[in-house]
């Protein structure tokens, strides 16, 4: 995506220079997300915004955010754009508590929809041929931006590969690559993101995946920013959310937030069998 060089004056923006903000997990918190866009701006196509993946589960007003995003999708492709976190998955769904929420509110057949729209997601964001956003992380192979361009798509993400990688991977402080923690995709080192950036002739991977006290981390001497954008994440970790601005110099600038007030529902209240496990 390229950031809009035309703005309107009578843009809902409070910056009226190109800009685009980028956002990290917001997992179902609802009235965070208002939040964001009250401190921001609501998104518009001289006001965009990138929200990079886990949009539900967790947070039990996951429905009220992702109808949010599509709805403002389909008002303007140019003011929102979307990318697929692990949490945009069948299995995950049906875990942390999307699915239950579904059905609740709506049906089946809903939450079937949900899960097309998911398995069409892209995977990553270019910003300005300049900065790579993606969920998770960078493949530990090396990699180009045509081979993630030609990952199929339409279906639920397979156990290792390029899609694994990009959705579950987490940045590591030293060189090289582990097993993650996580059981699925790797960790990966300074090198290997470096070695990524400069195959691809980019400045900077923003990722998400990974609650962070301050909101956001940046590492692999200044080359890898996660972003988290859901505030005391499921109303226990009393974390900051943030979200990061990059105007026409592309240089990331921080805004940090507080988590505001919803109704007394708690996180995983639709998740079977699960209570308040988050």
């Amino acid at each position: 995506m390229s950031i809009p060089t035309s703005i309107n004056p009578d843009s809902p923006s409070p910056n009226k220079e190109p800009h685009v903000t980028v956002c990290g997990d917001t997992h179902g918190q609802f009235y965070d997300v208002l939040n964001i866009f009250k401190i921001n701006g609501y998104p518009h196509k001289h006001n965009p915004y990138v929200f990079n993946g886990d949009f539900v589960d967790r947070g039990s007003f996951s429905v009220e955010v992702i109808l949010t995003f599509l709805l403002f999708k389909m008002y303007d492709p140019e003011c929102i754009y979307l990318t697929r976190g692990n949490h945009e998955t069948k299995n995950m769904n049906r875990i942390y508590g999307f699915e239950g929420e579904v059905k609740h509110k709506y049906d089946d057949k809903v939450f079937d929809l949900f899960l097309e729209v998911f398995c069409q997601l892209p995977l990553a964001v270019v910003i300005q041929h300049t900065v790579f956003v993606t969920h998770g992380g960078i493949p530990v192979e090396p990699t180009t931006l045509d081979s993630i361009r030609k990952i199929k798509r339409g279906c639920e993400p397979p156990e290792s590969g390029l899609m694994s990688d990009l959705l579950w991977s987490d940045p590591q402080p030293f060189p090289g690559k582990s097993p993650s923690k996580r059981g699925v995709g790797f960790a990966f080192g300074p090198d290997i993101t470096a070695a990524f950036l400069e195959k691809n002739n980019l400045s900077l991977l923003v990722r998400s995946h990974e609650v962070k006290d301050e909101g956001y981390l940046v590492e692999h001497n200044g080359k890898t920013i996660t972003i988290f954008s859901a505030p005391n994440y499921c109303d226990s970790m009393g974390n900051k959310g943030a979200f990061i601005h990059f105007d026409k110099g592309m240089k990331p600038k921080f805004t940090q937030y507080d988590s505001v007030p919803h109704p007394s529902i708690g996180p995983m209240a639709y998740a079977a069998g699960m209570g308040s496990l988050f």
